[in-house]
């Protein structure tokens, strides 16, 4: 039940920074810097979540985080590829034609295979850690924070014309 609450929360801040930023897109373009403070905040929400959801053993605890740093940090980095075909989206969208569109949507199966392919990486090294259930239940909420995300960006972003 906490869990849950804290998850209405995070989306709930997630919905107001998304229309701050819908309303800050209208005025001014998001810089590097602006989307960068929002990740951190992004990330530091993730981890009262996840904490909150798992309630970690001390013992769990300290096995855990040095691997999900590094995860994050690899999951950051294929986030970087999304976010630039989001900006190159934007970009083009007014002039989108059948080549931009598959360049596009070739760029975006390939994000979506790495996201999967660091899961994947990973899913050894949070086994170890945490044992096979615990890890698992660390990869359904890690899935549905990234649901929420994902949620959230696509109806931000509008469909081709």
């Amino acid at each position: 039940m906490q869990a849950l609450k804290l998850v209405c929360v995070f989306t709930a801040l997630a919905l107001q920074l998304a229309f701050s930023q819908t309303a800050e897109v209208t005025a001014k373009p998001l810089t590097d810097a602006d989307i960068q403070l929002l990740r951190s905040d992004l990330q530091a929400d993730k981890n009262t979540i996840i904490t909150h959801a798992m309630q970690f053993t001390e013992p769990e605890s300290t096995a855990f985080w040095p691997v999900y740093r590094d995860y994050a940090r690899d999951q950051q980095l294929v986030g970087d590829e999304r976010l630039q075909l989001i900006k190159d989206y934007a970009q083009n969208y007014d002039s989108m034609d059948d080549a931009k569109a598959k360049n596009m949507m070739q760029r975006l199966l390939s994000i979506d295979a790495k996201f999967v392919s660091v899961r994947q990486e990973y899913w050894t090294r949070f086994e170890k850690a945490l044992g096979a259930k615990r890890a698992a239940k660390f990869f359904q909420v890690d899935s549905r924070l990234s649901l929420l995300v994902n949620l959230q960006l696509v109806s931000e972003i509008p469909l081709l014309r």
